[in-house]
């Protein structure tokens, strides 16, 4: 049974896969081109294409005192018919990311992701005698990326024929197994999210079958402050996949000079100086609106993700 930090700790990791936040981005609406998905929304970025993104606003609809609910319900009927028109909607994404503020809306995603993820997660985990932490967090990105019970079955493949094989073992030959389908996957998206496979892989090298805490996930420092909401969540200043932004001073380094190489492919044309300036924040705000990320000018997994910088 895994304790309250722990289950706390096995979702901060996903979240950062998924919006770059420890504490999840209940606010963040994404659209990748080619994603099959197509508009996804919430801490743990449930989609359009799934229905799934229907049921969580349509659940929000009926929660009191929702204060967008109003403007969201003449939303449910095209959410329901998975309606594709939508992922080109400006007026629904600025709905959804003022709705993602709302207190109600944060409860109504807690509950309802650990509905739709986190209680078959377990419930699939300790069918399989994974009871370690870490070995659930395994589990559990799995739910939320997908396909779990077709890398499952593929592990167990490769597992035929040896000796019993223990929790630690079976996780370490799955994380082999997922990774080496991410990324010869033919959909071209999957093989840039092998960074999850590389992350709780660290973590497994570590020997943190417990999640103990402090840990460090794509830059991403986490503790129990940062977990409790009494401390922001802080770029890992040993980590290369620090968080980008405008500062003083200004943040320099290889990290940068790819970003702008990445933007320059994709039509900008910037000095590839290896500095974060204005310009540079400028463009990535203009490739985050194009591409369906909060324009913030904050690069992090998700601007990584979009740009193919895995």
């Amino acid at each position: 049974m895994l304790t309250d930090l722990q289950h706390k700790t096995a979702q901060a990791v996903v979240h950062v896969f998924e919006t770059g936040r420890p504490t999840g981005g209940y606010d963040t609406v994404t659209l990748l081109p080619g994603d099959t998905g197509h508009l996804t929304y919430g801490k743990l970025q449930t989609t359009l294409g799934s229905g799934n993104l229907f049921l969580l606003i349509n659940r929000y609809c009926a929660a009191p005192a929702a204060a967008f609910a109003e403007p969201l319900r003449p939303y449910l009927g095209r959410l329901r018919d998975r309606d594709t028109s939508l992922d080109q909607d400006a007026a629904l994404r600025r709905l959804l990311r003022e709705a993602g503020s709302d207190p109600v809306m944060k409860a109504v995603q807690d509950a309802f992701f650990d509905d739709l993820y986190w209680h078959p997660t377990v419930t699939a985990a300790r069918s399989r005698n994974i009871n370690s932490a870490l070995g659930t967090t395994v589990v559990f990105d799995s739910f939320i990326h997908g396909s779990w019970r077709r890398m499952r079955d593929r592990t167990d493949q490769q597992a035929k024929g040896k000796s019993k094989t223990s929790e630690q073992a079976w996780i370490a030959l799955y994380l082999t197994t997922r990774r080496d389908w991410l990324a010869n996957h033919t959909n071209p998206l999957l093989p840039r999210t092998v960074y999850r496979i590389d992350a709780l892989q660290k973590l497994t090298s570590a020997d943190n079958w417990a999640l103990a805490l402090p840990i460090t996930v794509r830059g991403q420092f986490i503790d129990e402050a940062v977990l409790d909401g009494s401390s922001h969540a802080r770029a890992a200043s040993d980590d290369g996949e620090r968080l980008l932004m405008v500062t003083s001073p200004m943040h320099r380094g290889d990290d940068v000079k790819a970003l702008q190489q990445a933007l320059n492919a994709r039509g900008e044309s910037l000095q590839v100086d290896g500095v974060y300036g204005h310009a540079t924040a400028a463009a990535v705000r203009r490739f985050q609106g194009l591409n369906g990320l909060r324009a913030d000018g904050i690069v992090g997994a998700m601007t990584r993700a979009a740009l193919g910088m895995f």
